[in-house]
């Protein structure tokens, strides 16, 4: 399987009152082309830094990432971000919304609203796409700022903390969908958590960082099969909770 994302001894300093202040330091590791993987450490580790630096909105101080074999330089269209909020602007249906980024593209063709018609068919919106916002459930409005980021046809998706203005049920169930949707739709994904279930339900490996500076600690294969992913009560196979274990022990975090 091709190396889609590749990160090669990426480092980030930043300046503060008190002096320079080393956020990541030699970073490295790398994605398959069609796999999921999460990145979870310690609070203040450097992980939605070290997503901005492989989004393009911030330059490393040193090291490289590589997309597609090509360096980052800046923000490109092969890459798709989901935020911690979904962004749906409430004057605009729900057709409108998922259409926005390919507005901003300038990029609306028939095609294109053909595809978005039939991703909001395939997973259950089609019958609201002239509701707006506030009349569809936390759930179903990520799922929303899902499609939006997929017809936009990204080579690879960045989620930061994307799930956590989701109250913790509906957290639960959204996470077994969007997970299901990017695996079905065959997309290169990148998670930034801070919940050790999420990253092991949603990811093929896990990438743990050490406390700040961060750096790689361990590199996690999570081998579940589906039916140890999902549904919610598979958070209680032993398997699960081994791979639990382990990582939160990776954290060595101190209470």
């Amino acid at each position: 399987m091709n190396q889609l994302l590749e990160i090669h001894d990426v480092g980030m300093n930043y300046q503060s009152l008190n002096g320079e202040i080393t956020a990541l330091d030699n970073i490295n590791f790398s994605i398959r082309e069609g796999e999921f993987v999460s990145i979870v450490g310690p609070s203040g580790c450097g992980k939605s830094t070290l997503l901005s630096i492989i989004s393009g909105l911030l330059a490393p101080t040193s090291g490289t990432v590589l997309l597609s074999g090509e360096k980052v330089t800046g923000t490109s269209r092969k890459i798709g971000y989901m935020l911690q909020k979904d962004h749906l602007f409430d004057w605009r249906t729900i057709f409108q919304n998922v259409m926005l980024g390919l507005e901003i593209r300038r990029e609306v063709t028939t095609e294109a609203k053909e595809r978005a018609m039939e991703l909001l068919k395939t997973y259950g919106l089609y019958e609201f796409r002239n509701k707006y916002p506030n009349q569809l459930s936390g759930g179903m409005r990520q799922r929303v700022a899902l499609i939006r980021t997929l017809v936009t046809n990204p080579q690879i998706l960045l989620l930061d903390e994307a799930f956590s203005a989701l109250d913790y049920q509906t957290r639960l169930v959204v996470n077994d969908d969007i997970y299901a949707i990017i695996k079905k739709e065959n997309k290169t994904a990148l998670l930034v958590t801070h919940d050790i279930a999420e990253s092991i339900s949603m990811a093929d490996r896990v990438v743990l960082l050490s406390k700040r500076p961060g750096t790689v600690k361990n590199i996690y294969e999570i081998d579940l099969s589906l039916d140890d992913r999902t549904p919610l009560s598979s958070r209680e196979a032993p398997k699960f909770q081994q791979f639990f274990q382990e990582i939160w022990k990776g954290l060595d975090v101190h209470v």
